[in-house]
C-alpha cells in the first residue's frame, strides 16, 4: 500500500508505530510470558469477593488485543481479548509509571499488549487486573471494524476471517466447537478399534462417488491427476490389505456449485468395517451421531432453524421407495419399463436427463417429493443400483442396493452401504458407469482395473460409511451456511 493510499486513521497509526521506534520500542513486539488465558482467571476467581482477592494477592501476566479503551487523567480502564474472551485491566500512572502511562494513552484499540499484575474487583465489582506493568507488544496499523455494527457484510467476514474472529463472538465460538467435533469422532472410532489412516489427495482415477473433479497436472511424471471426489476406493483397498476397521478424516474436492450447503473442498470421515453391512453400518453412523451430540452439547436436543432436532438413537428407517409411495402416490415397487418411468416423470414434472435409467427416476422422485420433508434423523436405505455403483445389490431385490444415507433438516449427512466385494459385478458396474460418462454424465466414475484387480484378491463382507462433517459442524453449531464452519471458505473475487 502506497502512503498516498491510506486514510487518515492509518496514517496518523503508522505515525505512532514511527513514535515508538523512535522511543527505542519495536512496534511489532518482542516475546511476553504469559501466567494466564483470560478465561482460567474469570473461572478461579469469579467467587472471590474484594477482600479473598486482597489476601491471596495473586499475580498474573496477561496479553491481548484491546478491545475497550477509556481513561481520564492518570488512570483509565481497558478490555483486553485473547483466544478466551475478555477481561478488564485498570491502569494508573502511580503504579505503572509515566512511560508506560503515556504508552497507554498513545495505545490505539486492536494493539497487542501485556499485562502484569494483581487481581482484584472495582467498586462496580467487576473482576479486574490492577496493572503494574504495561509493555507494548505489536501496533495495529488498521483500526478494527466499530464496536457497535461489528462486520456485518458476511461476503466481508468470509474473506477477512481474520477480522471476524476479532470482533465476533459467534464465529469465534464456531471456530473453537469445530475441533472439539472432529476429536469427538476420532475418539468415538477409536474406542472401536478403528485404524486413522491417509490415503493420496491427488488420484490417478476418478472414483469412490459421483462428482464432477478438479483436474491437475504432474509435471514430472507427465500426469493428470484429479483432487479426490471420495476416500472410498483406497480404503477399501486397506481391508483386502487385512486392516479390517480403517478411517480416514479428510477434505475432498468437487468442481461443482456452490450454495449454503455445498463448499468445493470439504471435509468428510469415511470409515470401512471388515465382516459388516448396510445394518452394521446403521448401526454405527447412528451411535456416532448421537454420541458425539452429547459429548459436544451435553444433550441430544439441537436447536437448528427453529426447529428441535433430537439426536438419541434410534432413527427411523425408510426405504426409499415407500418414502416415494407416502409422499408423491407412485409405488416403484411395481415392475415397470424405462419408458413407463419416463411418462410417470413426465406427469410428475419430474426432469429427466439424457442418461437417466430407471433409478436415476425414482432417485429423481425422491429428490422432488421427499427430502424437503425430512426434518428429524431419518435413514433413507434401498437406492436403486444405477445409482449405487460400489453397493452390494438387495438380496430381496436386485433391482436396489444395501445403501442408507442419513437425512436431518432436509440435507444429507452420512451415506453408507454393504460394499460390493464381487470383482466380476464391479468390473461390470464400471462399464455401465463408462456408458453413462459417454452419454454425457460428467460425474460417472471410471474404470478403475487395480480396484478391480484388488477386489480378486478376496475382500471380506465390509460395512463402509461416509459421514459430511462441515454440515455436522453446522447442525451442532446452528450455522445456516457452510461457508461460516469453513475458516477460509472460497469466494468470488470481489
Amino acid at each position: 500500500m502506497y502512503q498516498d493510499d491510506l486514510n487518515e486513521q492509518q496514517q496518523i497509526r503508522r505515525e505512532k508505530a514511527k513514535a515508538l521506534k523512535d522511543a527505542g520500542i519495536d512496534p511489532f513486539g518482542e516475546p511476553f510470558v504469559r501466567t494466564h488465558h483470560t478465561s482460567a482467571l474469570i473461572d478461579a476467581h469469579q467467587q472471590d469477593d474484594l477482600e479473598t482477592l486482597e489476601k491471596k494477592h495473586v499475580s498474573v501476566a496477561i496479553a491481548g488485543r484491546i478491545m475497550l479503551k477509556r481513561g481520564q487523567g492518570k488512570a483509565g480502564f481497558l478490555h483486553i481479548q485473547d483466544r478466551d474472551g475478555q477481561i478488564q485491566v485498570y491502569i494508573r500512572q502511580d503504579n505503572i509509571g509515566e512511560a508506560a502511562f503515556a504508552l497507554f494513552k498513545a495505545a490505539d484499540l486492536g494493539d497487542i499488549i501485556g499485562i502484569k499484575g494483581v487481581m482484584f474487583r472495582t467498586k462496580t465489582n467487576e473482576l479486574t487486573v490492577k496493572a503494574e506493568q504495561f509493555i507494548h507488544l505489536a501496533k495495529a496499523l488498521r483500526p478494527l471494524p466499530d464496536k457497535f455494527h461489528g462486520l456485518q457484510d458476511k461476503e466481508e467476514a468470509r474473506r477477512r476471517r481474520y477480522v471476524d474472529l476479532i470482533v465476533n463472538e459467534d464465529t469465534r465460538r464456531i471456530a473453537y466447537m469445530r475441533p472439539k467435533i472432529i476429536r469427538s469422532i476420532q475418539r468415538f472410532f477409536d474406542e472401536r478399534g478403528f485404524i486413522e489412516v491417509e490415503t493420496p489427495v491427488l488420484q490417478a482415477v476418478l472414483g469412490g462417488a459421483n462428482a464432477r473433479p478438479f483436474v491437475t497436472h504432474h509435471n514430472a511424471l507427465d500426469m493428470d491427476f484429479y483432487l479426490r471426489i471420495a476416500t472410498e476406493l483406497p480404503l477399501k483397498r486397506l481391508i483386502v490389505g487385512g486392516m479390517e476397521a480403517v478411517y480416514e478424516i479428510g477434505r475432498l474436492f468437487r468442481n461443482e456449485g456452490m450454495d449454503a450447503r455445498h463448499n468445493p473442498e470439504f471435509t468428510t470421515i469415511e470409515a470401512y468395517l471388515a465382516y459388516s453391512d448396510m445394518e452394521g453400518m446403521m448401526d454405527l453412523v447412528e451411535a456416532c451421531v448421537s454420541t458425539v451430540t452429547y459429548e459436544t452439547l451435553g444433550t441430544y436436543d439441537v436447536s437448528y432453524a427453529d426447529q428441535t432436532i433430537n439426536m438419541k438413537r434410534p432413527f427411523k428407517r425408510w426405504h426409499m421407495v415407500d418414502a416415494i409411495k407416502d409422499c408423491a402416490g407412485v409405488d416403484f415397487w411395481q415392475q415397470m419399463s424405462l419408458d413407463e418411468a419416463k411418462n410417470l416423470a413426465k406427469k410428475h414434472d419430474v426432469h429427466v436427463e439424457k442418461h437417466y435409467a430407471l433409478g436415476h427416476i425414482i432417485e429423481a422422485f425422491f429428490d422432488k417429493f421427499v427430502e424437503n420433508t425430512i426434518i428429524q434423523p431419518t435413514m433413507i436405505y434401498g437406492h436403486p443400483i444405477e445409482i449405487s455403483p460400489l453397493a452390494k445389490k438387495s438380496v430381496k431385490d436386485p433391482r436396489f442396493t444395501d445403501r442408507f444415507e442419513l437425512f436431518i433438516m432436509k440435507s444429507e449427512y452420512a451415506n453408507a452401504f454393504s460394499e460390493l466385494n464381487d470383482p466380476i459385478d464391479q468390473r461390470e458396474r464400471f462399464e455401465a458407469q463408462l456408458k453413462e460418462k459417454a452419454l454425457g454424465n460428467e460425474e460417472a466414475n471410471e474404470m478403475d482395473v487395480d480396484f478391480v484387480e484388488a477386489l480378486e484378491y478376496g475382500m471380506p463382507p465390509t460395512g463402509g460409511l461416509g459421514i459430511g462433517i462441515d454440515r455436522l459442524v453446522m447442525l451442532l453449531t446452528g450455522t445456516p451456511n457452510i461457508r461460516d464452519v469453513i475458516l477460509f471458505p472460497h469466494m468470488k473475487h470481489r
